[in-house]
């Protein structure tokens, strides 16, 4: 078998590795199949619209949860600045090409097919694809010249006290979630994305996750029955996500950034055996909602917000309950709220036979320390973390979003002044 260059899969959108053929399409020469249908197709009758992929924001970020995802965390194997650049326009174009549909175009009679073929000839744009492209803080480091160009409050993932992390599980240099509402087209997209980028990215964690449908209305329910993310801002309302998600300069973020949000995951375990070994009066007064309704312990319905103020020694809904700590209503903690796109994910049994499962936990904000942080804080301790584990997860910097069919992720962070990915 021939061995391809290094950079030559980095350049080459449609990498034929088992033939060590590529063609060229990371440097504006069209990628396999990527021209042939715009990402504005309309979906098949019974499919799920997709979005436009271009825009000055990830679009992603406030669409509302697909039933399947993968969230992946790779380590940057690029050698320099000019084969990161080549790696992001690559990743583009895929994305790209993966949320807009069309056929991939063949590579030639010897060459391997160009797509693994798992969704048919055609890639179809009836799946609702959605990919989020953010970076770690570890990307910031001397390789690639961008050390003092990071997002002013991104780091990594700090250790809370209830936390047990596996390094093995957290951190990385870039994050993509891909999300759809079939786990095929989920699979089929993280196969494309990690055939075109090798050589370019390697597989630091992945895990997958689920969402359930409403049962039987309102917001879904988590592996401990509960109704999960009632409350936080509301994505269709602008006001509130330009306060709450989006960073811009005035957040003290670099002209870069602009676009952009932070991402926290959190990878947490859910001992459900054991939860499922108590009441459901205490597991109601832990969270502070009752079961069936999803309503506060003092409301009827769902969307009712409790009222702490009447209930100060904390009779009704405990003061150490999740729903009151994890936001008190009071006029600074509706600063700290994170807009929450949380998904489940199951991973059989563990070494003892115990089943492995719980909460890919995902949220976005203008300040991970100013609210993701300041809530997590006020749950340390909480009767909650005897039945839940952390072990896992990051933080990211979303990217801005791909303006147009010239741009890339990542193409201001590298090509305005004090950068070095410029080509």
């Amino acid at each position: 078998m021939t061995r391809v260059p290094r950079r030559g899969l980095l350049r080459g959108a449609a990498a034929a590795v088992g033939a060590g053929i590529a063609v060229a399409g990371a440097r504006g020469v069209r990628t396999a199949g990527d021209a042939r249908t715009p990402a504005t197709t309309p979906a098949a009758p019974g499919g799920t619209a997709p979005v436009g992929f271009h825009g000055p924001r990830q679009a992603a970020v406030l669409t509302r949860p697909r039933r399947a995802t993968a969230f992946t965390a790779f380590d940057v194997t690029a050698r320099d600045a000019g084969e990161l650049t080549e790696l992001l326009r690559t990743l583009t174009g895929r994305a790209r090409f993966l949320t807009g549909g069309g056929v991939p175009e063949p590579l030639g009679i010897t060459a391997p097919p160009s797509d693994s073929g798992l969704l048919g000839p055609q890639v179809p744009p009836d799946g609702g694809l959605l990919v989020t492209v953010g970076v770690g803080s570890s990307l910031f480091d001397g390789r690639f010249g961008l050390a003092g160009r990071a997002p002013r409050r991104l780091r990594p993932m700090p250790v809370f006290p209830d936390d047990d992390l596996r390094p093995d599980f957290c951190h990385g240099d870039l994050s993509v979630q891909l999300c759809a509402d079939s786990r095929d087209t989920v699979l089929h997209a993280l196969r494309d994305i990690t055939r075109h980028t090798r050589g370019g990215l390697r597989v630091r964690w992945r895990v997958d996750g689920f969402t359930s449908p409403p049962r039987p209305t309102g917001t879904p329910r988590n592996l401990f029955g509960f109704k999960d993310g009632t409350s936080g801002p509301d994505p269709r309302d602008a006001r509130q996500t330009e306060r709450l998600v989006w960073t811009d300069a005035r957040a003290g973020e670099p002209a870069w950034a602009a676009g952009g949000t932070y991402q926290v995951v959190r990878i947490i375990r859910m001992l459900v055996e054991f939860w499922d070994r108590i009441p459901l009066t205490e597991q109601q007064r832990i969270l502070g909602r009752d079961r069936d309704t999803g309503a506060p312990l003092d409301g009827v319905h769902e969307t009712d917000a409790p009222d702490y103020a009447r209930d100060p020694k904390g009779d009704v809904t405990p003061l150490d309950s999740h729903i009151r700590l994890a936001n008190p209503r009071t006029p600074q903690t509706a600063q700290q709220q994170p807009l929450r796109r949380s998904y489940t994910y199951d991973r059989g049994t563990d070494s003892n036979g115990e089943l492995d499962m719980g909460l890919l936990f995902c949220c976005y904000q203008r300040d991970p320390v100013g609210q993701f942080t300041a809530v997590q804080r006020r749950l340390a301790g909480e009767p909650l973390t005897d039945y839940v584990k952390p072990f896992g997860g990051g933080w990211f910097y979303v990217l801005p979003g791909v303006r147009d069919a010239a741009d890339w992720y990542g193409r201001a962070l590298l090509t305005t002044p004090g950068a070095t990915g410029e080509r």
